[in-house]
């Protein structure tokens, strides 16, 4: 297979985020040359020129680009599709929509966000927790999985209790509201007792987590975040393959260790067709009540990582007594916090930048709408 059809076979991967199918499979991606210096130059057509998502569209072709190991550079050469080339894509659109049945109840354009580390101890899931908080609190409904089957916690952290029922042969999440919005939580916490542990491997986990996503009524979320495993593994492999538009966001500490450990696993997602959309690097510091920032565990890690993988620092978030308590009571810090604070900040990188909502605002708005119509009449 030549770097052109290995790339075209990549691309493939990348999908449009409204329409959930493949940019390859609409017709959106054009001329691919490659030459002997590794240098690549794609071809994208987008359905309108203003389209807001195409910094976004952009991110996702440059990222799956450099994902092979013959291409050193990307060049992207952006056009609009012509009206017989849009209605093709309409066609094919509408096509992939009567065929295709979702695995999941989650709509493949819910942005999904995989929330992962290299190694444990570096706040991952205090960071899930509380970004799930602050997304709420923008008046958003937000599905939390903890996919962290052995070290499960997110049910104490988000203070969640209760037994999951079932209805209609599917899971119901728990749910909490947290301002305008609500949380809704499965977790093994939620099923097994804290104390208890779990002596699964291998296939059992593989299939435990599966049933969290296709066996659960994830309806009516606007965004999912999934607190996986420290490290790369079967989990992540299963996520990719259930939800094909997960997007890893990467929690790493300045120490230089983590970092190196946190950039195997963003190669393990690339290598997964996982798109890595930013680094958050979490105990950034102490501040001292003198004011003065005390660099605990080394500095600029998170920046560092973030340059190589050609991806954004989304935040840096210093250690806080705040966060422990917060989480040992099951009210996360977000709950409190200001409009300026580390997670409303990252929150507002996600929702503007990194992971919009769905919604009215899409470049293929009206084609969902015509497919909406379209579906329904046949």
């Amino acid at each position: 297979m030549t770097a052109v059809d290995q790339l075209r076979d990549r691309l493939s991967q990348v999908l449009d985020p409204e329409l959930g199918a493949s940019i390859v499979e609409l017709g959106m991606v054009g001329e691919i040359t490659v030459d002997s210096k590794g240098h690549a130059t794609v071809s994208v057509a987008l359905t309108t020129s203003g389209c807001p998502l195409r910094a976004q569209i952009e991110r996702d072709v440059r990222e799956a680009a450099l994902s092979l190991e013959e291409v050193s550079s990307v060049q992207l050469v952006m056009g609009v599709l012509d009206a017989p080339a849009k209605a093709v894509l309409m066609q094919r659109a509408r096509t992939i929509a009567q065929t295709r049945a979702p695995l999941t109840s989650i709509p493949y354009q819910t942005p999904v966000l995989m929330i992962a580390s290299g190694k444990g101890g570096v706040g991952k899931s205090s960071v899930t927790a509380n970004l799930a908080v602050a997304l709420a609190r923008e008046g958003h409904s937000v599905g939390v999985l903890d996919a962290d089957i052995w070290g499960f916690s997110l049910s104490r952290l988000l203070g969640i209790e209760g037994e999951v029922q079932a209805r209609d042969g599917k899971m119901q999440p728990l749910e909490r509201s947290f301002g305008p919005g609500r949380i809704k939580l499965l977790s093994m916490g939620l099923l097994a007792d804290e104390d208890q542990a779990l002596l699964w491997r291998g296939l059992i986990v593989q299939k435990a987590v599966a049933q969290f996503i296709e066996d659960a009524d994830w309806s009516g979320i606007d965004y999912m975040l999934i607190d996986t495993p420290p490290g790369t593994g079967d989990i992540a492999m299963t996520l990719a393959r259930l939800l094909p538009q997960m997007g890893q966001i990467l929690v790493t500490t300045p120490a230089r260790a983590a970092q190196r450990v946190a950039a195997r696993a963003a190669d393990f997602a690339r290598k997964s067709n996982i798109r890595v959309l930013g680094v958050v690097e979490n105990m950034s510091g102490l501040q001292c009540t003198c004011g003065e920032l005390h660099n605990l565990f080394g500095e600029g890690g998170g920046r560092e990582l973030s340059e190589e993988l050609g991806v954004p620092l989304l935040c840096e978030i210093t250690l806080s007594p705040e966060i422990g308590a917060g989480g040992d009571s099951g009210e996360p810090v977000a709950l409190a916090e200001s409009g300026d604070g580390p997670f409303s900040t990252l929150a507002q990188r996600i929702l503007t930048e990194i992971a919009p909502p769905a919604g009215a605002q899409g470049c293929t708005a009206r084609i969902l709408d015509a497919l909406d119509r379209a579906v329904a009449t046949n």
